[in-house]
């Protein structure tokens, strides 16, 4: 009896201090495998360096990714053979430019190859901070030119940047918001992209077409296409427009998401109703914002009618008419004199009746869709006219009596 409890307590130091000395060189462990103990190695122990990556040419990607989990030491063998040029030839490939084959738009192989080889980085850099674990990537990825922002001399038929883009995104699926911000810190850093991005934003329409389209397809090939859900491509897309007042933003969104040339279908000019409801839509800030600019600008008459059709809106989706009567009065105050506020009211008055005589005209003509939608539009521009007076005498009233 007494010589079990003896046992017991001493093993117990033992214990701790392997635990200890563990912890103080686990990071070092992970790049020095004359460190990590020969038996993590497992039946490949008997076997030189030189047959362990024969065998892993025989293996897929996946398959690789799936090995390099069994111990450090493994997953740092096979980190050496990404690094040989034999593994990098191998593992990093680089048809990127084979779309010429009839029926070919993309290549599901090497996207897929890129998916797996993203899981493969995934699993070997586990045991790195994710700023060293970026750098190693970058060391590696540093001679494909495809991934570069102007590596590739004929970006619009190269599939480079997508399989970049479907790399990273396993890489970093499953990452908080903080490690995927320092990814993007990383990427603008590497690219310069931030600058590039002044540059365009700040030249005249179509003068950097070449630039613009290097932004379009790294925007849109590394970041954002690749994603499943829209929370993801919404985190990389406030992660580029935060930096930009609004007016850039605007144009950033039109070089990533507008026509990539004149052949493409340029959008017809969206009905005033449509814009009321994206305004609303948009929120008080940016409506007010979008509001206010125009009316500093003079284009009161304009103004008249965005605020008619904001009535509508509202009085279709049964939104609240007194906000559409608050954000007038917020703007009212927007002009410098009480006749330019004065003008502006009556332009307001003309545009509800001019509107609502365009719309009659219409009905009355018989010209109109089969579904009568120029009569309920009629209809409900009338009930909003109404409501939005109600509201604006209530204002008026209330004012008086305050």
């Amino acid at each position: 009896m007494a010589s079990r409890i003896s046992t017991s307590f001493t093993l117990i130091p033992n214990q701790k201090y392997r635990r200890s000395n563990r912890q103080a060189n686990s990071f070092s462990n992970i790049l020095d495998p004359d460190s990590q103990p020969s038996s993590t190695l497992g039946n490949f122990k008997v076997l030189p360096l030189e047959i362990f990556q024969i065998i892993l040419k025989y293996l897929s990607v996946k398959d690789i990714s799936l090995l390099s989990m069994v111990s450090k030491t493994v997953s740092h063998q096979i980190i050496n053979y990404i690094s040989t040029s034999s593994g990098s030839k191998r593992l990093l490939q680089q048809n990127f430019h084979i779309l010429e084959l009839p029926g070919r738009g993309q290549d599901p192989n090497i996207l897929e190859h890129y998916k797996f080889l993203g899981l493969l980085f995934k699993r070997c850099t586990l045991l790195l901070p994710t700023k060293e674990r970026l750098k190693y990537i970058h060391k590696i990825l540093a001679d494909v030119s495809c991934f570069k922002f102007s590596g590739c001399a004929a970006p619009m038929e190269c599939l480079g940047l997508e399989c970049y883009g479907i790399f990273l995104q396993t890489l970093t699926a499953g990452w908080d918001d903080l490690e995927c911000h320092r990814v993007f810190n990383f990427l603008c850093e590497l690219t310069n992209l931030s600058r590039k991005m002044q540059t365009a934003v700040c030249s005249k329409p179509g003068s950097a077409r070449k630039l613009e389209l290097r932004i379009r397809l790294f925007c849109r090939n590394v970041l954002l296409d690749h994603w499943t859900h829209r929370s993801d491509t919404a985190f990389w897309l406030t992660r580029i427009l935060k930096p930009w007042p609004m007016v850039n933003q605007a144009r950033l969104l039109y070089i990533i998401f507008g026509p990539a040339s004149s052949q493409d279908v340029v959008p017809r000019e969206w009905l005033l109703e449509n814009n009321a409801r994206l305004l609303i839509l948009s929120g008080n800030n940016i409506c007010f914002t979008f509001m206010a600019s125009k009316a500093v600008n003079g284009r009161a008459i304009e103004l008249a009618r965005l605020i008619v059709f904001l009535a509508l809106v509202c009085e279709k989706e049964l939104y609240c008419m007194d906000w559409v009567v608050k954000i007038m009065q917020k703007v009212c105050k927007v002009f410098s004199t009480p006749g330019e506020r004065s003008n502006f009211l009556q332009n307001v008055a003309n545009a509800f009746a001019c509107l609502i005589m365009e719309m009659l005209q219409t009905v009355m003509s018989g010209d109109h869709d089969e579904d009568d939608r120029s009569f309920l539009n009629l209809f409900h521009l009338v009930h909003a006219q109404a409501n939005f007076h109600k509201e604006v005498l209530y204002l008026t009233m209330n004012s008086l009596c305050a």
